[in-house]
């Protein structure tokens, strides 16, 4: 049994990694040494609503322009192993020839994408803490290569908690947001067919901000990340009852601010499709303290207390509030102290509720 072994070797080099996208090179380096792959993809998600954000690796896959498709054909079609069951399985990790009987090819995303780019065999996993996806990766194997199997299955599934707990860290305040890039939201238009047909100064400013990745050329003579793309696709799939949920991600800008992404479809006359619209902003600090407490592993009661707290309510109001007791309340602030690397109340609101929103 070599897994300790292997296991150690991959997150320590995940360890020294300083960003996100230096880990996915770090550990993608490591694991093919162990289990052979011709191609990857790496990519963060978003933890709340498990769509992709940046940042993305991309490797041996030419410059990504295939992503567009592939995030296409994941979101509006019939597939196998679609990324949203894998983050809720017993087993977050899964190949496509294992899963179909060695009949890939009742996969749409096979049958229209990656049969004819040579693929042979894909094994997905997602990183994940609990319920809570931080990243996604697909490993390829091109023709003439074996099946990836039960072993290997089993090795990336073991690193999916570790490697989603590194990974998660790079989400927390890093005390140094920059100066934001505008104020006013930035709105991208798309028409029913996915095309961007129109945006603002403000949209242009924040895409300035994004870090590198894949992207699609478009009409408006700029390129727009592939998460962005991702975004839109998910509104059409919600529209399109393939799905539900949010179309939401955050992502954090090459300056340390953090964005909020939201697509929604519109209706035109008579009901009809209409345009859908990308609205990108900066976070307000409802929306990304839920995922700064997910980045320090707060329990749903832990935030609960942490916001009570941020509101400036004492221990014993916390308590009433709670329908909990006094010695309880203390026990879980000891808790958040400890996640968070704090040792007081004030300490507890600027890291969680305060430094991620700092102008």
């Amino acid at each position: 049994m070599t897994y300790p072994y292997r296991h150690a070797e991959i997150l320590s080099a995940a360890e020294r990694a300083a960003n996100a996208l230096e880990l996915f090179s770090r550990a993608s380096a490591r694991l093919r040494r162990h289990m052979p792959f011709d191609a990857a993809v790496w990519t963060a998600t978003d933890p709340e609503t498990g769509l992709v954000t940046a940042p993305m690796l991309v490797e041996n896959l030419g410059s990504g322009e295939g992503c567009a498709a592939y995030w296409e054909s994941e979101l509006l079609e019939e597939n196998v192993l679609p990324f949203r069951d894998l983050a809720g399985a017993a087993v977050p990790v899964a190949g496509l020839r294992a899963a179909t009987g060695d009949l890939p090819a009742r996969s749409a995303r096979f049958r229209r994408l990656l049969g004819d780019q040579g693929v042979d065999d894909e094994l997905r996993a997602v990183l994940r803490i609990g319920d809570r996806p931080w990243g996604a990766v697909s490993l390829f194997r091109m023709r003439g290569g074996p099946a990836f199997g039960t072993h290997e299955i089993a090795v990336l599934a073991d690193l999916s908690g570790p490697l989603a707990d590194r990974l998660r860290r790079f989400a927390r305040p890093s005390g140094s947001d920059g100066e934001p890039g505008a104020s006013a939201p930035g709105l991208l238009l798309f028409d029913e067919h996915g095309e961007a047909t129109s945006i603002n100064e403000e949209a242009r400013r924040y895409l300035a901000l994004l870090p590198d990745g894949p992207s699609m050329p478009t009409a408006l003579g700029l390129r727009l990340p592939i998460w962005l793309i991702g975004t839109t696709l998910q509104a059409r799939a919600i529209a399109q009852g393939h799905d539900r949920g949010s179309a939401k991600i955050r992502i954090q800008t090459l300056d340390k601010q953090w964005l909020t992404c939201r697509a929604s479809c519109l209706s035109g006359p008579g009901g009809r499709p209409g345009p859908t619209a990308l609205v990108i902003e900066r976070a307000p600090p409802a929306d990304l303290a839920v995922i700064v407490a997910q980045a320090y592993g707060l329990t749903p009661r832990e935030f609960e207390v942490a916001q009570l707290v941020a509101r400036g309510l004492s221990t014993a109001e916390i308590a009433a509030a709670l329908f909990i007791s006094a010695h309880t309340v203390r026990g879980h602030l000891k808790a958040v102290f400890g996640k968070a690397g704090i040792s007081s109340r004030g300490e507890l609101v600027a890291q969680l509720f305060a430094e991620p929103y700092r102008p």
